[in-house]
């Protein structure tokens, strides 16, 4: 490259500072662009707001559920009640019926310990009022209680006539109250007896049972009327609320879905590229989320000056004359903006170059270096950068290097002896050493060249046309 194509590159590269984009430029792009810190608190938010709703719609479904299973279980309660109280009424007529007929003083106290002591007609009727909506069946309850009371004053007289016929005076106090009739006074024992059977066992007395028991069916329906309206009004709001439960879990999920889309696609994705884009060693696409496209767009501004800085080296002043290749002086611009932890250190020399020019003559032996500089070139990447440091030692900068490649490295040494070993120009056969350093391992630049140089020693030391790791 002549200095008039160094020039005329170099004032290229300064139209193209002049083409980068301004911090106000960056700045005003990234007002324009989607925040992922800004789009995810929203997210977040909206997401919590909707997990609540989710934990709030949660206990509404338990909610209907208990108040089912208490509709239930209060049902269960009122019909049990009902059920009760024609079971005490059955059980009173069965004890005055086995009165009359044995005069059994025994079923005379078990007929007055149900009604004055055990109380289940009235526990019925008061549990099945303390119910919410339980009206209609309490109306027909208690119509069943007062008729049950009308029957207990026959079955009050029928006791009265046993009691008179058997001489009994050890009875309840209330029996004291009934007075015979006359007529009913003046029957013999006998038939006292047989009138009090005939109170208990008539078609009347049947017939106000009969009441009784339809006033109590009628009681037990309108519980399972009430029953049935709680459940379906229970049941309805329970599926309303699974129908909500699913709604709030379809936006849960679709709101999850779409996090995750939008962080992959405003995050991941563009740092995936720029990762592949900084191995391959180009500008970053600007793309994803503001904050990333400002990173790129800062990252793209360091590489186009990085690229600028490096193509607007004096070509004379960086590069050896006679190689091609940098000199001294490009050697200490790439040593000045040198990244230890992505660079490798490459440090050779010609073996017996001295007997070289001795035997051949000095212009075989810059031919040569010329040689190696041309293979170098083509075994090592285009940022790579070769130094002649002077004569026949030269430094190789590997870049953007992962780590020591090992392997890569032993097989473009092969390659470049394999190259100077085996001539086809007519120049003598040679060789090199190379001493390699990854710049992890040390702490500052110069010790780089330091370890470099002792690794090219030892590898001289080990009988030269090999390669030592520092």
């Amino acid at each position: 490259m002549s200095l008039v194509e160094t020039n005329e590159k170099c004032i290229g590269c300064n139209r193209c500072i002049a083409l980068i984009p301004t911090m106000k430029d960056i700045v005003s792009k990234l007002k324009k662009d989607l925040s992922l810190r800004r789009i995810h608190i929203m997210l977040i938010i909206i997401l919590i707001l909707v997990s609540g709703t989710v934990v709030y719609a949660t206990f509404h479904l338990t909610s209907s559920f208990l108040r089912i299973t208490a509709a239930y279980k209060e049902s269960m309660e009122f019909q049990d009640a009902a059920r009760e109280l024609m079971d005490a009424s059955d059980y009173l007529t069965e004890q005055v019926q086995r009165f009359t007929i044995s005069g059994d003083i025994r079923f005379l106290n078990q007929y007055f310990t149900e009604a004055f002591e055990s109380n289940r007609r009235e526990e019925a009727v008061d549990r099945l009022a303390a119910g919410t909506g339980t009206d209609a069946a309490v109306a027909r309850l208690q119509a069943a209680m007062d008729s049950s009371m009308d029957l207990m004053n026959q079955e009050y007289y029928a006791m009265r006539l046993v009691i008179d016929a058997k001489g009994y005076t050890d009875y309840p106090e209330v029996l004291d109250s009934v007075e015979l009739t006359p007529e009913d006074a003046a029957l013999s024992p006998f038939n006292k007896l047989s009138h009090a059977t005939e109170l208990v066992l008539n078609d009347d007395y049947f017939e106000q049972k009969d009441r009784i028991r339809t006033e109590m069916q009628e009681s037990l329906n309108e519980i399972d009327k009430l029953a049935r309206e709680t459940e379906e009004t229970e049941l309805g709001k329970l599926k309303e609320n699974l129908n909500f439960v699913r709604i709030i879990i379809i936006i849960h999920a679709t709101g999850i879905i779409f996090m995750l889309w939008l962080t992959t696609h405003l995050g991941i994705n563009p740092i995936l590229k720029a990762a592949d884009s900084i191995r391959s060693d180009r500008p970053i696409p600007e793309i994803g989320a503001s904050e990333f496209r400002y990173l790129a767009l800062a990252y793209n501004r360091m590489y186009s000056r990085n690229k600028t800085s490096l193509e607007r080296l004096n070509y004379k002043v960086c590069h050896d004359e006679l190689t091609g290749a940098y000199n001294r002086a490009g050697y200490d611009v790439f040593m000045d903006n040198l990244d230890l932890s992505t660079t490798c250190m490459m440090m050779l020399d010609v073996d017996n170059f001295k007997g070289i020019n001795d035997t051949y003559g000095h212009e075989t032996g810059d031919k040569i270096l010329i040689k190696l500089v041309r293979i170098l070139q083509g075994v090592f990447r285009d940022d790579d950068c070769i130094c002649r440091m002077g004569g026949d030692e030269f430094v190789i900068f590997m870049v953007h290097a992962a780590g020591m490649q090992r392997r890569l490295i032993e097989s473009k040494i092969t390659q470049i002896n394999d190259e100077l070993g085996n001539p086809d120009d007519g120049l003598p056969a040679a060789s090199i050493s190379v001493g390699i350093v990854n710049g992890k391992s040390v702490n500052d630049k110069e010790h780089l060249y330091e370890k470099a140089d002792a690794a090219l020693y030892e590898s001289k030391k080990q009988g030269k046309h090999t390669y030592t790791f520092g």
